[in-house]
């Protein structure tokens, strides 16, 4: 008799997110718009005071790297300290330093700059992992899937709207006015998180008789048995994430040239229409996910749904940039393009979350160190490789190493899915 590899299917409909976790989402799309925002008014502001595209790279670095070191030590920290705690602190954090650059809008040297990039850098980093990871303990294991996708509609929304806001909200106000609005933001999400007092952390039974177990050990033994302790399938997921954030470096830094290009009046509508458009498809992704029943996630269904997603994604953004001359054609592979990437990083999360609760924070901290690192190094490379090929020839490159990731890992899942058929029960 031979065991299916896959759990059964479910037609039962997963519970609807609680008042409180509604709340929640909500103030972490205020932040994301504030934040989205502030990428806008804070790149536009640095090149204003190095007064070079050095400087503004170097300070662009210098905000990816704090977000990868942060992503080393993240889940380590929100362990000791609670991930409520940890998200508060990354608020409150990231609310200051942008207070003090508002005030200091005027005067503002490179050395501010830097302090504040480095507490925006790995501020993000702590919240997104804290955040994450407590999903499971704030709505429950069989409503993730659908908290998940209400987030990634959430941020892409902001992402819009932030996008739009900040072109008429600098010229009318200044620098100073966006900043005090990306502080206001942090504050609304850390309010929102202090009066709900949510469950975030899980129960610490198991992790309790685990250390009791195990106490003659150093604490650093026992992160490394959860590390050691990481399936390499789920591995396997997290490089391909990083390589997928590699890949997405190349049409961030390309769509400005294109655009430029297109539209030499106004790239920034350009734009709008382009993010729009991909919004719109992620939207579409919560839609068809949403009542998904969380255990095909844990399945190896979850696998060949990432890496089917990721290759619909990278062929999709391809497309995007051979110089489709309909503007509706256009955003339509756009708009597929966001079905796929709304569809990816929704499966990705929860399928991460579906690990116990005390290797969830490690798990999703090495997620976001890898990510980071991939996208700057993405960065670097792509605005190096432009000035020698098309943004066409990037973007393909780039796009191909992900297609080719997500094939590798495709191929994988199929073959262990084979390899387990063949096995007696």
């Amino acid at each position: 008799m031979v065991e299916s590899s896959e759990p059964p299917h479910e037609v039962s409909r997963p519970p609807s997110l609680p008042r409180q976790a509604r709340a929640l989402v909500a103030g972490y799309t205020v932040s994301s718009y504030g934040s989205y925002l502030n990428l806008i008014a804070l790149s536009l502001f640095t090149y204003e005071v190095t007064g070079s595209g050095l400087g503004l790279g170097l300070l662009m670095a210098l905000r990816l790297f704090s977000g990868f070191l942060a992503g080393l030590v993240a889940g380590a920290l929100a362990a000791r300290i609670g991930r409520r705690r940890l998200m508060l602190a990354a608020d409150v954090c990231q609310a200051a330093a942008m207070v003090v650059l508002a005030v200091c809008a005027r005067s503002a040297a490179e050395g501010l700059l830097a302090a504040v990039v480095i507490v925006l850098g790995a501020g993000n980093t702590f919240f997104t992992v804290a955040l994450r990871s407590a999903i499971p303990a704030i709505v429950g294991a069989e409503a993730r899937v659908r908290a998940n996708g209400q987030l990634a509609t959430a941020r892409s929304l902001a992402t819009v709207a932030g996008f739009a806001s900040a072109a008429p909200l600098i010229a009318v106000a200044g620098h100073g006015a966006a900043f005090a609005v990306n502080a206001a933001s942090f504050l609304v999400s850390a309010t929102a998180i202090f009066l709900l007092r949510l469950p975030t952390d899980g129960d610490r039974t198991e992790e309790a008789t685990s250390l009791a177990q195990g106490s003659a050990q150093p604490r650093h033994m026992a992160v490394r048995r959860i590390w050691t302790a990481v399936p390499p399938l789920i591995l396997g997921l997290v490089l391909l994430r990083g390589v997928d954030a590699l890949a997405s470096s190349s049409h961030n830094v390309a769509l400005p040239v294109v655009a430029a290009l297109r539209v030499p009046q106004d790239p920034a509508v350009f734009m709008t229409q382009f993010w729009a458009s991909w919004a719109v498809g992620t939207l579409v992704a919560h839609q068809l996910l949403k009542g998904r029943q969380v255990s095909r996630m844990e399945g190896r269904w979850g696998v060949r749904a990432l890496a089917v997603g990721t290759c619909a994604m990278s062929v999709c953004f391809v497309l995007a940039f051979t110089g489709i001359s309909t503007p509706l054609l256009l955003m339509a592979i756009v708009f597929l393009a966001g079905i796929a990437d709304g569809f990816t990083e929704i499966v990705y999360i929860s399928r991460l979350q579906a690990a116990p609760d005390r290797e969830r924070s490690h798990l999703f901290g090495l997620s976001a160190t890898t990510e980071t690192c991939g996208f700057a190094l993405g960065m670097v490379i792509a605005a190096a490789a432009l000035d020698l090929w098309t943004a066409l020839a990037v973007v393909g490159v780039f796009h191909g190493l992900a297609f080719c990731g997500a094939l590798a890992l495709l191929l994988t899942s199929l073959a262990g899915r084979r390899k387990a058929g063949r096995t007696p029960a």
